[in-house]
Parts: structure tokens; C-alpha cells; sequence
């Protein structure tokens, strides 16, 4: 089908109607009111990971009252469902009139940058007409996401082939599977398995949790008592929020500083928390729930009310750790010799990477490769102008970082404005240009699958802040705020010399 001729321009275009984007579209509203914006959602609605996973018991590891937008009080438990989320988001919209900015079902394939025009060009597909519609955009604001919605990652195991009940990925859960009265196996030990496993325990005959190699789980109940307190006080809810908020935040802070400085007594603490659940039953957690590696090299999700460790004290779920050697036709095969029977096989192993959308990027006529450019914070790119991508925090809720860009986009935009600029990109400095370049992270400080199996699409870090995506909220809270638009690292419209230089030059 031929593509429409109309083309649509906008001042900011917005890639995603996840978490990350509807924040941008309110940041862009209340920082930025006279600037024309558009938010393209490949889905039919919005809500990201919260719309599109559908498997039992889906909930956040992390807590909403910093999982949740700073602007916008939450008062539920800490620990929430996926509709729980997605009436929170839906707030925002409706109270922000929002929606007008948003057309879903729109997929974007192309995306090219021209610096004759100063323009991004998007061209996109319309999934009920199939048409292309095309538009421009100033400004190019990436909030899709870090992974695949459509497909996760599930490893090729031999015999796959061979066996003959279902194996299903959560990510592609089927609404209609039926798992009662089944015998369950589910491959993986993060927090999709830890919450998979609870929540179809007392429906399956059985379900097993198949591991590798043991993570860090941190038990406790779902509630949040100073926020109960506040709230018993009468106390308005927006100040509630933030109190809670900062004590969170503080404690989050000194849990990561202490995972670093006091490892061995951090990792004790965690343990004690599983050991108490488990009910002393030290031989299951030596053997299931001790990791090798120091905490938060990998992320640590939250068990509410120790609903994983309840139901193996309770029998109806068991923990096998184990490397798998083949499937077979009743289940699969261990290492160990043991063979593991199956009705229905989850594999909870992790996702793909999604760069930008997998979106084709083109800049002056030449396809992009991220993995050539070099990161600036984590959010801008050398060589990519106009664009700011939000990739959020792996110790702290990714919807930290999201303000905390949502604030940076919009007084870049109006440092832009005040200098009459209408390009601006990143560009290392005379003395970076011997800066050694490595990997997006390195992986003895954070090293989940996903990110080593992507690791070379990603792009390049310095040695130096300014180059590296810190990882590090309690950093990047003070320091992007006074982060200098001016600096020599900031070229405006192809130009080297900052406003600084020039307003030199005119007193001279």
C-alpha cells in the first residue's frame, strides 16, 4: 500500500505510551506548554509492559511510591498489580487531557535525521489501514523501552521438539492456557519466575521452580507503614507521597552503598529475610537461595508477604537448582541424571534487547549504528542530534530517571529557544579524544542476560562521567539539574563554540 501524502509536523515527537512516555508528554505539558507534541504507541493502548503481559500474578519488584511518577501521588500498597498500574497511568492521562496527544497503533520503521532541514522524518504504520503516514519532529524523544514486546528470550535447549505438552514464554502468555490441575515447570529465578511460581501454585497439581544458579529476593509485607501512619493522620496525600518517597529513597541509597562496602553483611541480611520464611530450613536455603555473587550485581525484587518462599515451606511449590541437558518427551532431562516431568514448561529466562525501537535509524542519509556512537549520560548520543533516549535505573525505579530526563529535555528545549538554536547534539571534547572506550556497563557492576547478549548493540562509555550512564539516582538528582547547556560538550547547530566563547568574544 502506497504511503499518504499528509505529513505531520510536531515541535516534539514522543516514541512510546509506557511509563516513560506519559511522563514525557506531562513534563512537555507543564515545563513546556507553547511546544506542539506527539506520542506514537506501536500498541493499541497504553502501558507498555503493564498492557502486554498477561501472565499470573503480574505485579512491579519495585515499589509505586518511586515507581511512580513524582508529580502524582500514589496510595495504594507498595507493591502493585498491572491493572493497578495501568489505572494509575490512565489517571494521568484523563487529569492531564492527554489522550489527544497520543495515536496508538501507530509502529514506526524509519526514522531520518537532515541537518539541511534540522528535522527528523518518521514514518510509521498505521496497524488498522496498513497505510504509512509520515511525520516531522524537531525534536526526538525515545521512551519506548528496553526490550521486545512482541517475543522474549527463550534459549534453544536440545530436544526441544521432543516434548509434547506446551512451552510458553510469560512475556506471550496465553489468556486461555490452562494450567489446573497440571503439572507446572518453570525455567528461571528472577522476579517474573518468583511471581509466576506463587501464583498459580495452588491451582497446579504441582509446580516446579527450575534454576541455574540462585538470586537475592527480598521478602516482606506489602504495606508501607509511614505511609499507613500519614494517611491515619489525615495528612494531604501529595505530602505523604513525598515523605514516603524520601525515606525510601534514602533507605534505597544506603542499601546500594552497603551492597558495595559491607557485601558479606548485606548478603547475610537477605539470607536471615528468606530464612525466616522458609521456616529454618537451612538445607533449602543453602542449597536454593545462596547466591555466589555479591548482592545487586544483578537486580533484587521484592517478595510481598514471602508468597514464593511460603508456598515451597507450604509444599505446593518446589526449587530445583540444576543445569538442563536436554528436553525430552515427559519433561526434561538434568545434568544430574534427574528428569523432570512436565504437563507445561514456562520459560521465565529474560528478554530480548530492543535498541531505539528497532527502529532504522538514518542520519544525513547514512544508517546509525548505535554501537559506534559514544553515550552522554546515558541519554544523548555522539553524532545522533535532536534526540534524548530514557533508559532508567537498575538499582532504583525506572521511573526515577524518567523525571529526572523529563526535566532535562524541557529546559534543554528552552535553552535551545534562548539561543535560537535549532539543532543540538553531543560531541567529545580535544581532551576525550584518547578517552578508552568500553562496554555500555561493565559487567562485574551490573550484568543481568539481556545486557550481556546485547552488549555489542549498545552504544560506547568513556572514563569520564560525563560519558558513562552512571546508574546512580542519588548522583544524577543533584548533578542533572546543573548539568551546563553550554559546556564544550554541547554543539549547537554544528557549531563547536559555546555561548560562553561568544559572549567572551562580544566583550572583547
Amino acid at each position: 500500500m502506497s504511503a499518504t501524502q499528509t505529513t505531520n509536523h510536531f515541535d516534539v515527537l514522543i516514541v512510546g505510551a509506557g511509563i516513560s512516555g506519559v511522563g514525557a508528554a506531562w513534563h512537555l505539558k507543564h515545563q513546556q506548554p507553547d511546544k506542539s507534541y506527539l506520542v506514537l504507541e506501536a500498541l493499541e493502548d497504553f502501558g507498555g509492559t503493564w498492557l502486554t503481559h498477561k501472565y499470573p500474578g503480574i505485579r512491579s519488584d519495585s515499589d509505586l511510591y518511586t515507581f511512580g511518577y513524582r508529580f502524582k501521588p500514589w496510595t495504594g500498597a507498595p507493591i502493585a498489580t498491572a491493572e493497578e498500574i495501568l489505572r494509575y497511568m490512565g489517571e494521568v492521562i484523563e487529569e492531564d487531557d492527554l489522550a489527544r496527544h497520543i495515536r496508538y497503533g501507530h509502529r514506526i520503521g524509519k526514522a531520518s535525521w537532515s541537518s539541511a532541514d534540522n528535522l527528523w522524518t518518521i514514518e510509521a504504520t498505521r496497524a488498522d489501514t496498513g497505510e504509512t503516514v509520515t511525520f516531522t519532529a524537531g525534536f526526538l524523544w525515545m521512551c519506548q523501552g528496553y526490550y521486545r514486546q512482541g517475543e522474549g528470550y527463550t534459549p534453544e535447549w536440545e530436544g526441544m521438539a521432543d516434548f509434547k505438552g506446551q512451552i510458553i514464554h510469560p512475556q506471550t502468555w496465553p489468556e486461555d492456557l490452562d494450567y489446573k490441575n497440571k503439572k507446572v515447570l518453570v525455567i528461571g529465578s528472577g522476579a517474573t519466575a518468583a511471581t509466576v511460581v506463587p501464583a498459580i501454585a495452588a491451582d497446579c497439581a504441582h509446580v516446579t521452580l527450575l534454576q541455574r544458579s540462585p538470586t537475592y529476593f527480598i521478602p516482606g509485607r506489602n504495606v508501607n507503614e509511614l505511609a499507613d501512619v500519614l494517611r491515619e493522620l489525615d495528612i494531604d496525600p501529595a505530602w505523604t507521597h513525598e515523605i514516603v518517597r524520601r525515606k525510601l529513597l534514602h533507605d534505597q541509597d544506603l542499601f546500594t552503598r552497603r551492597s558495595f562496602e559491607e557485601a558479606e553483611t548485606v548478603k547475610n541480611e537477605l539470607l536471615e529475610g528468606v530464612r525466616m520464611c522458609l521456616g529454618g530450613d537451612e538445607e533449602t536455603l543453602k542449597k536454593h537461595f545462596t547466591p555466589t555473587y555479591r548482592p545487586w550485581r544483578q537486580r533484587i525484587a521484592f517478595v510481598p508477604d514471602g508468597d514464593l518462599f511460603q508456598g515451597v515451606r507450604e509444599g505446593k511449590a518446589s526449587v530445583v537448582t540444576d543445569h538442563i541437558d536436554r528436553f525430552t518427551e515427559k519433561g526434561i532431562l538434568l545434568k544430574s541424571g534427574q528428569e523432570l516431568e512436565a504437563d507445561i514448561i514456562v520459560t521465565a529466562t529474560g528478554f530480548n534487547l530492543n535498541v531505539l525501537g528497532d527502529i532504522d535509524f538514518v542520519i544525513d542519509g547514512k544508517p546509525l549504528d548505535f554501537g559506534k556512537t559514544v553515550t552522554y549520560r546515558g541519554m544523548m548520543f555522539t553524532g545522533v542530534p535532536n534526540m534524548v533516549w530514557v533508559f532508567g535505573y537498575f538499582r532504583a525505579s525506572w521511573t526515577l530517571r524518567a523525571d529526572l530526563l523529563g526535566d532535562f529535555v524541557c529546559r534543554l528545549l528552552a535553552h535551545m529557544d534562548e539561543k535560537g538554536a535549532r539543532r543540538v547534539e553531543v560531541a567529545l571534547r580535544p581532551e576525550d579524544k584518547d578517552m578508552p572506550l568500553l562496554d555500555w556497563i561493565d559487567s562485574e557492576n551490573f550484568n543481568p542476560g539481556y545486557l550481556q547478549r546485547g552488549m555489542h548493540l549498545l552504544p560506547r562509555r568513556g572514563d569520564k562521567p560525563e560519558w558513562q550512564h552512571s546508574q546512580d539516582y542519588w548522583m544524577e538528582k543533584d548533578v542533572l539539574p546543573k548539568v551546563d547547556l553550554d559546556a564544550p560538550e554541547f554543539v549547537y547547530d554544528g557549531k563547536a563554540a559555546t555561548a560562553k566563547v561568544e559572549r567572551a568574544l562580544e566583550k572583547a
